[in-house]
């Protein structure tokens, strides 16, 4: 939980991907944007930040990239996991995994 009287939106949604090691930089590129993308496309996204891991600390067991994103609220996020834009982005991240759903862990939380 967070402190002080910084207003953050009611659920974070938090996502590790090991991608598969033959995907080309450009791909993995092309798939953080159209994650970025539906923010514009599917209401209740209050924000998205992704990328690769960056960390020199070693700690990412495998998962090679991750994101953020933040939803309004419970409803929003929920609206999100149905709708057929996420769906049609979800797809393409679920392919280019090492390990199908063992490459992908995602957890959600109130902050």
């Amino acid at each position: 939980m967070l402190a002080g009287s910084l207003q953050l939106p009611m659920i974070a949604h938090v996502v590790l991907l090991r991608l598969r090691k033959d995907l080309p930089r450009k791909a993995a590129e092309g798939l953080f944007a159209e994650l970025a993308a539906l923010q514009d496309r599917i209401p209740g996204i209050a924000s998205f930040a992704g990328g690769p891991y960056s960390s020199p600390e070693g700690l990412n067991r495998g998962f090679t990239h991750g994101f953020v994103m933040h939803f309004r609220d419970e409803r929003s996020r929920d609206a999100y996991l149905s709708h057929p834009e996420h769906e049609k982005v979800k797809e393409k991240v679920f392919g280019a995994l090492d390990g199908g759903l063992d490459g992908v862990i995602a957890f959600d939380f109130a902050p």
